[in-house]
């Protein structure tokens, strides 16, 4: 690429070699409008209760069986920069709302299909990008006119399990669909904080455990350490125990550098058994002195420190993990010594039970620690046939515990089936025939691609798509009737008010939020320069 000076003599700007690629204007747009919707399509047949499941093999040879968007969109490893953007967009998604990451990169789909064939039509992007920042405005100002409150208290929870378990609808849980949804009403309303209206995860652990079915899944309102006593001959219960929670080893203290130590008699030998053994016993006095009645230990004790430890009646477990060490010293209220020398009564830790529990005939072993002194610490302990199952229910039973924290921080809700879409397809619509301007168009075509979600879903569902949305969409129009979505279960209800369908209000308008602001930006871009490595 070159141009001339004052005096008509040309000079490089940008060197056309072979190592670079160029493509510029409506013909770079199309490319990425073309990159983006190829994504959107492969997670469009997960959406809905209904959706079908994807199976992902990493290079490892792992396999990860799931419908969940951002699962999906993450470890498919796109190479693609636009693709790339969307991915990103449902993991923004997941990590602020932590559901409706399918749905979110549908619409953002749709929207760039609806943008192309504008774009044919001769609009200028950054029209259609302002057309469909005016729409989104009407359609997150119409959500809250279609929204309704879901009242609820820690006594009455009934709603909040609903709108958990249109959560769990799509998911592979849906055998113990009501159970999964109450261990995640129960297990956020164990740690909510009421009066701030938020929920720490930090204070959540859920654990899986390979083995049993779905059916025996359930909340401890404790600590589960993947763990078992140092010392088979250790009591199996302790009750009311105080624990000592440590980050220094049992063993004798070595010096930070590398060193070396030359023994060349047997009296040295024996010397050095006599400190050790020494250390040892001065390491569980210390305990013991503190009152302790049990120890978590963040590193391993070899076999003499372990035998004292038996002998001076002192449950420990050993290799507890940074994160599980955390969780236990929340859960039990007790501090995290560094060192012996620091050990004091006040920073020890309490808990009414602690006790070592068996699964099945394969001598695996679980710490659990129960009646703690601070209730607010819950783990969720998820069981099923393989480690696939387990994963997926793992994921299921996040985004259902997202679903009811999003009430707790605002509990209006829309109605789901994609009766939300519709509607406010319908308003935005309406809304167009008033904008006098080019960007009218963008607003229509912003209403039909909200029409993607509900066509989807009954595609998904085996219904007839077209047939089904403009019977819907009659309802809506003729009737008023705001909460008719699409009927996936073949119930022969479409009021999605008398199904118990909900989604929470700020899941559905960061939806709108997000893919409109990804589609805009997708657009203004209209130059891409790739520079190519020697091997390609």
């Amino acid at each position: 690429m070159y141009t001339t000076d004052e005096h008509g003599r040309p000079f490089i700007i940008v060197r056309e070699q072979e190592k670079k690629a160029r493509t510029t204007g409506i013909e770079a747009t199309k490319a990425h409008i073309m990159a983006a919707k190829t994504v959107a399509n492969i997670v469009r047949t997960s959406l809905g209760p209904r959706g079908l499941d994807k199976i992902l093999i990493s290079p490892d040879g792992d396999i990860t069986i799931s419908n969940d968007g951002a699962t999906i969109m993450s470890q498919m490893a796109i190479e693609n920069q636009i693709g790339k953007l969307l991915v990103e967009l449902s993991k923004s998604q997941d990590d602020e709302i932590g559901d409706g990451t399918t749905g979110i990169v549908v619409l953002a789909g749709a929207l760039l299909e609806q943008a192309e064939e504008l774009l044919d039509r001769g609009i200028h992007p950054i029209r259609i990008s302002d057309g469909f920042e005016q729409a989104c405005k009407l359609a997150v100002a119409h959500l809250d006119t279609v929204s309704d409150q879901v009242p609820w208290s820690t006594s009455n929870t009934k709603e909040l399990f609903k709108c958990a378990k249109t959560s769990l609808g799509s998911k592979i849980v849906t055998k113990c669909h009501d159970q999964f949804a109450q261990m995640a009403v129960d297990a956020i309303l164990a740690v909510a904080d009421l009066e701030r209206q938020d929920v720490d995860f930090e204070l959540i652990k859920v654990e899986g455990k390979v083995g049993g079915e779905l059916a025996d899944s359930a909340v401890v309102r404790g600590i589960i350490i993947d763990k078992d006593f140092s010392h088979p001959q250790m009591p199996k219960q302790v009750k009311d125990a105080k624990i000592a929670i440590l980050t220094c080893p049992f063993e004798p203290p070595k010096p930070k550098t590398k060193h070396k130590l030359d023994i060349t008699s047997v009296q040295e030998f024996e010397q050095l058994q006599t400190y050790e053994r020494e250390t040892f016993a001065k390491m569980i006095q210390q305990v013991k002195d503190c009152g302790a009645t049990a120890v978590a230990c963040q590193w391993g004790f070899d076999d003499e420190a372990n035998s004292l430890l038996l002998q001076h009646n002192l449950p420990a477990i050993r290799w507890v993990g940074g994160p599980e060490i955390e969780l236990l010293a929340i859960a039990t209220h007790g501090r995290i010594v560094p060192r012996f020398e620091d050990l004091s009564a006040d920073k020890l830790g309490y808990a009414g039970t602690i006790r070592e529990v068996a699964y099945g005939t394969t001598n695996e072993n679980m710490i659990v620690v129960e009646d703690c002194a601070n209730a607010k610490a819950v783990t969720v302990l998820v069981r099923g046939g393989n480690k696939m199952i387990v994963d997926e229910a793992k994921r299921s039973l996040h985004d259902a515990m997202c679903v009811v924290r999003n009430l707790i921080v605002d509990n209006r809700v829309v109605y789901g089936g994609a009766a939300a879409e519709i509607s406010c397809s319908i308003a935005v619509d309406q809304a167009a025939d008033q904008v006098s301007s080019i960007e009218q168009y963008a607003i229509r075509s912003f209403a039909r691609a909200l029409d993607a979600i509900p066509m989807a879903l009954a595609e998904n569902s085996g219904l007839p798509p077209i047939e089904t949305l403009a019977k819907v969409k009659s309802e809506h129009i003729r009737h008023g009737k705001s909460s008719w979505g699409v009927d996936c279960m073949s119930t022969g209800i479409n009021d999605m008010k008398e199904q118990f369908v909900f989604d929470p209000l700020i899941s559905k308008r960061q939806q709108f939020l997000l893919a409109t602001q990804l589609v805009k930006m997708i657009l203004k871009i209209d130059d891409v320069i790739v520079h190519k490595s020697d091997e390609q």
